[in-house]
């Protein structure tokens, strides 16, 4: 998994984890008793937001196994890295391999070889670090195959402890960040059963997603690897477009200053992508805004009958979201592609409510039916359209 692999992975992810765990901010204090509360309360509010999420979406998982070979992992801060290690690892292994194929013919890897990796481990360590207090839950889609637990630190260890990797893909499995939960909870001031449950319907509806559609996993998957394969480790093509991004950006940073129009939605990922690259992340967007989107009116529908503030934390949720932080937090965001990620929320709700609108629940229901069905970047920002070319 390191450099003493001979360069296998091309990043030093025992050096990434390290280097994450060392620099996360820790959670909110809270005693022993109160944290194992929070991971009791969260295990049971993810059972029951699976039988609420499906009765709401008529979506049923498509074998008997297929939710119950998703697991649900209640995760610290460091947890969250280690899990986010063994999906990255594989996810980018076409990249990686591009990379040394590259290297191989150059007669300074061996000398640069051990020393990028060990930069690399560090740049993506601080990456997560900044992650890892951001994210409430997630659906791991590119998970590890079992086992995906480690034995706990000692027998009285609270929060499930994702194992490093690498066996493989496997089916999925959700993760509940229980520190930023409470975080969360307590700025917003709201009522905590009735958040942790919100939060739960929203990652549950991502399981349902994708245990109840078989292909999904394997058609984003395919899109993943499709948009590594065209990408171009060719330093003087990658810094060509820099030189282009930075005529466009006009001198200032993105959104907080440049002149031109494009630079307030440039992030750091569009600036170095090639044409075919912005094809294929346009597929991505559209399906993510549909499955974020999705995931956000089902958390919303499902509440009044389940969650009695959930109109209040609706409210204060989405001022937080349009508010966010400092000026530093705004910048990496911004850089990061995260305001995008806000982004497919607000466009994705707007259009599965529209849909519904239209043709209800079962009509909507056959965006699931194969790949071609699903919206289109143009069809996210226009229910009708796809209605019209899918529904009737």
């Amino acid at each position: 998994m390191t450099s003493a692999s001979g360069g296998a992975d091309m990043v030093d992810w025992n050096l990434a984890v390290a280097t994450a765990t060392r620099l996360v901010r820790p959670g909110p204090e809270v005693s022993r008793a109160e944290a194992a509360s929070v991971v009791g309360e969260l295990r049971r509010h993810a059972l029951e937001a699976e039988e609420h999420v499906r009765a709401f979406t008529g979506m049923r998982s498509s074998s008997l196994g297929a939710a119950a070979a998703t697991p649900v992992l209640i995760v610290d801060r460091p947890g969250w890295v280690r899990a986010n290690v063994a999906g990255f690892r594989t996810v980018v292994q076409p990249l990686v391999e591009k990379l040394q194929a590259r290297r191989a013919g150059s007669t300074a890897a061996g000398v640069f070889g051990a020393v990028g990796e060990k930069a690399t481990g560090i740049e993506v360590g601080a990456l997560l670090a900044f992650l890892a207090t951001k994210v409430l839950g997630q659906y791991e889609t590119f998970a590890p195959a079992e086992p995906s637990l480690e034995a706990p630190d000692s027998p009285a260890a609270l929060f499930d402890k994702p194992r490093l990797g690498p066996e493989g893909p496997g089916p999925g499995r959700l993760l509940l960040v229980a520190p930023n939960i409470v975080h969360v909870e307590r700025e917003l001031d709201v009522n905590p059963a009735d958040f942790r449950l919100w939060v739960c319907l929203h990652e549950e509806t991502h399981r349902t997603q994708f245990t109840a559609v078989p292909w999904l996993r394997d058609h984003i998957q395919s899109e993943v690897q499709s948009f590594l394969a065209e990408t171009d480790v060719d330093p003087g093509a990658l810094l060509d477009r820099l030189r282009d991004a930075a005529g466009t950006l006009g001198g200032g940073l993105p959104g907080l200053g440049g002149r031109g129009g494009t630079a307030s939605s440039t992030g750091l990922l569009e600036i170095v992508q090639s044409p075919s690259q912005r094809e294929i992340l346009g597929r991505l967007t559209a399906v993510m805004s549909l499955l974020e989107g999705h995931a956000d009116v089902v958390m919303d529908g499902v509440g009044p009958a389940v969650v009695p503030s959930v109109a209040e934390i609706r409210e204060k949720f989405q001022q937080r979201r349009d508010r966010g932080a400092n000026r530093l937090d705004l910048v990496l965001r911004r850089l990061l592609g995260m305001d995008a990620k806000l982004r497919q929320y607000q466009d994705g709700a707007v259009f599965v409510r529209g849909v519904v609108e239209q043709v209800g629940m079962e009509g909507f229901n056959r965006v699931w039916t194969s790949p071609n069905t699903l919206p289109t970047k143009e069809e996210i920002h226009d229910p009708s359209a796809w209605v019209a070319r899918v529904a009737r």
